[in-house]
C-alpha cells in the first residue's frame, strides 16, 4: 500500500540509492507513477507492505517501509532490487554502485571515489562539517533529523582528527 513519503512514521526502515547523476524533471516526472506503483504493489509473503518512494535531491531514490505493518522478507528485498534495476536501465543511470561517495558543496550534490576521500580530506576539499549523504543510513528518523549531516557525524568520522558532538545532529548514530 502506498503512503506519502513525508507520512512515513519516523521509525520506517529506509534504503538509500545513489544514481550517478541527477534527474531530469523530465525523468523524474515520468518515473513518479513508477514509484507509487511499487510501493502499492510490493508485498511480503502475500501481505501488502506500507511503503513508500522517492526521489531525493534529484538523485537518492529513497525506499521507505513501515515495518510495524509488515516486514520485509528475503524476496521482498529481492523484488525491490529488481525495481531498482529496472529505474537503472529505463534512466540510464547506477543506482546499486556504492563506489562513490555524495556530499553538498556549494548547493549541489558532488560525488567522490572512496579511493580519492583520504586525499580530499588530506587537501582539505572535505571539512569535518562538509555535509554529507549517508547511505548506510536505516531509519526514516535520522533521514529527517540530520541528511545530509557533518561528514565527522556519521560513519566517516575516523578520517577527521577531532569529530566535534555539537556537529552531530540529535538522534543520529555516528557508528
Amino acid at each position: 500500500m502506498f503512503v506519502s513519503f513525508q507520512d512515513l512514521p519516523s521509525t520506517a526502515r529506509i534504503w538509500i540509492y545513489q544514481a550517478n547523476r541527477p534527474l531530469t524533471p523530465a525523468e523524474e516526472a515520468a518515473v513518479q507513477p513508477l514509484l507509487q506503483q511499487f510501493a502499492t504493489d510490493w508485498t511480503s509473503h502475500g501481505r501488502a507492505l506500507q511503503a513508500s518512494a522517492a526521489f531525493l535531491y534529484h538523485q537518492f531514490l529513497v525506499i521507505g517501509l513501515d515495518e510495524k505493518v509488515a516486514d520485509a522478507s528475503g524476496c521482498s528485498i529481492d523484488a525491490s532490487v529488481r525495481f531498482v534495476q529496472g529505474l537503472e536501465e529505463r534512466l540510464g543511470i547506477t543506482l546499486l554502485e556504492k563506489s562513490t561517495l555524495a556530499f553538498l558543496l556549494d548547493g549541489q550534490v558532488h560525488q567522490l571515489d572512496r579511493r580519492e576521500l583520504r586525499a580530499a580530506v588530506t587537501d582539505g576539499r572535505l571539512q569535518a562539517d562538509t555535509p554529507y549523504f549517508d547511505a548506510t543510513i536505516t531509519s526514516h528518523a535520522a533521514l529527517q533529523k540530520g541528511w545530509p549531516a557533518p561528514a565527522s557525524a556519521t560513519w566517516l568520522q575516523r578520517y577527521f582528527p577531532v569529530a566535534h558532538s555539537k556537529d552531530i545532529p540529535e538522534g543520529y548514530n555516528a557508528a
